[in-house]
């Protein structure tokens, strides 16, 4: 295949892009130079059909009719007939993830009508394992919100109450668990998008600490603050998922080459005697902060100390900072990286899309419009602090990132693991406006003041139901050391237990209360 040389016109525009400044011979004599330097192009399209292109595997899938809760995207039922830890456990994932030969849309009319090639290294590792992939699930648009009413799909509703919101970005993948559609879930966190939806459906979400589980085959934001991870009803099944998914594929720059394998289910010991839980101060009384939910968090994490934890406050100050230091990371980052750079971007080593990233080109030009205000608002920050700014406050916020890491180090040297509400509301009533109204942007971005921080500094961090509060979830984030995943599910189990495990909607054969009434 040739590939379109430069025009003049072409050539004209990069130049005033550089501030290159040509007379008319200079242009075309340009123009001939880089059209010669596209030889190479030629003969790369030629080599990476012929050796890398993946073969597209024909699947079944259905978009639903039925979907009250608009959750999922597509349906399928994918199964590789292994035997495994999975088998016969239905898996809902989230549609920024790739699964070849199905439809991805990522919640964005900017990718409708992709159809990846290639599975995504979570989801062969879940067919490994014995999975049914029982579709998409819908996921906010480019997973660029808090809340769930911006996906070109359609809001989707939380099953507590249809009224209300899910939760994002990971949307879809929340309420399909909590409805009980499907048995687990895979998330995306880029600022709280598992940990966020977990808490307002009042299911279990983990993210895992930043390299342990291959982003390889998802959409990214920004490379440095990607994340996936296990969205289940119950905390066994996040570890059960974790350990599925979690290590290194060799693909993904994130990752260590080194990731040990761990057996997190087997870790759930149940004992939890002499471990020392930390109250973080500032993740309390944040702005706009409930203070029945502040209370409600406390009381349930004082419930540690009738299974043999220490339970005592900290402060850690650099808390309020860090979701300024990681708003300049994603605003900046997604601009270059995700829209500059079509998802991908350049200059790393690993696994890229490049159909995707072609598709994504193409389309996000002219679908540009139809972004919700969440992505608009990101592209024109990012665009001004890279082109007025130079990205220096990219580079200044990176450089803080070690500061902010080491504060929590230091207090995770004092106690086991960290615990503040995940999110410090319930769930909001699903705003009347759409997509593109830049009113609502607080309603997107707010839910994350507290679960950002963990996603520039890569500390894993779970969320657990802690409780009701007007009949609607309140979850408990729990936070310890990197690559200590291991005992922050061991403290989510013992909760779960001392809580007699958590109510759903529609099975609330349990007394549905807070733990810290009983």
């Amino acid at each position: 295949m040739v590939i379109p040389r430069p025009s003049e016109a072409d050539v004209a525009a990069a130049a005033r892009h550089f501030g290159f400044h040509f007379e008319a011979d200079e242009l075309a004599t340009f123009t001939a130079a880089a059209g010669h330097m596209l030889t190479s192009y030629d003969a790369v399209e030629e080599l990476y059909h012929r050796f890398a292109r993946p073969d597209t595997p024909e699947r079944a899938y259905h978009f639903p009719a039925d979907n009250p809760l608009g959750a999922w995207y597509v349906t399928a039922d994918i199964t590789s007939g292994a035997d495994g830890p999975l088998s016969g456990r239905r898996v809902a994932i989230k549609d920024n993830i790739a699964v070849a030969g199905i439809p991805m849309m990522n919640g964005s009319r900017a990718v409708e009508e992709f159809i990846p090639g290639r599975d995504a290294t979570v989801v062969q590792r879940l067919l490994d394992a014995g999975a049914i992939i029982a579709g998409k699930s819908v996921c906010e648009d480019l997973c660029c919100s808090g809340s769930s009413f911006t996906s070109a799909c359609g809001p989707v509703r939380n099953p507590w109450d249809p009224a209300r919101e899910a939760g994002g970005s990971s949307s879809g993948s929340a309420a399909l668990v909590a409805s009980g559609e499907v048995d687990v879930a895979v998330g995306g966190d880029q600022g709280g998008s598992v940990r966020i939806p977990a808490s307002l459906c009042g299911i279990v979400g983990h993210k895992p600490t930043y390299g342990l589980v291959p982003y390889t085959g998802a959409f990214p934001i920004e490379r440095t603050i990607d994340h996936l991870g296990p969205m289940t009803a119950t905390v066994s099944d996040a570890a059960l998922l974790l350990t599925v998914l979690a290590g290194s594929d060799g693909r993904d720059p994130r990752q260590r080459h080194d990731v040990p394998f761990v057996d997190y289910r087997a870790a759930l010991t149940g004992d939890v005697a002499g471990l020392r839980v930390g109250l973080l101060s500032e993740g309390f009384g944040q702005p706009g902060s409930r203070p029945k939910v502040d209370e409600l968090v406390r009381s349930a994490a004082q419930r540690f100390t009738e299974i043999g934890c220490t339970v005592g406050e900290i402060s850690v100050p650099w808390h309020r900072n860090a979701f300024h230091v990681f708003t300049v990371i994603i605003t900046d980052g997604a601009s270059y990286q995700m829209l500059d750079g079509n998802g991908y971007g350049l200059g790393v080593d690993g696994l890229y899309d490049p159909e995707l990233m072609a598709h994504f080109a193409r389309q996000r030009l002219i679908e540009a419009d139809q972004f919700s205000s969440t992505v608009k608002a990101t592209a024109l920050g990012g665009h001004y602090g890279l082109r007025k700014l130079g990205g220096a406050c990219y580079a200044k916020a990176r450089n803080l990132v070690p500061h902010v890491r080491a504060a929590y180090d230091d207090a995770l040297a004092h106690y086991d693991v960290l615990v503040m509400p995940t999110v410090p509301d319930t769930a909001d009533l699903l705003p009347a406006g759409g997509p593109q109204d830049v009113t609502l942007l607080a309603n997107a971005h707010g839910k994350a003041i507290n679960t950002a921080p963990m996603d520039i500094t890569g500390h894993p961090a779970i969320s657990v139901p802690a409780g009701l509060l007007d009949d609607l979830p309140v979850g408990m984030m729990i936070m310890g050391k990197r690559f200590d995943d291991a005992t922050v599910l061991r403290v989510a189990h013992a909760f779960e237990q001392l809580y007699g495990g958590f109510p759903m909607p529609g099975r609330r054969s349990r007394r549905a209360e807070s733990p810290a009434s009983r």
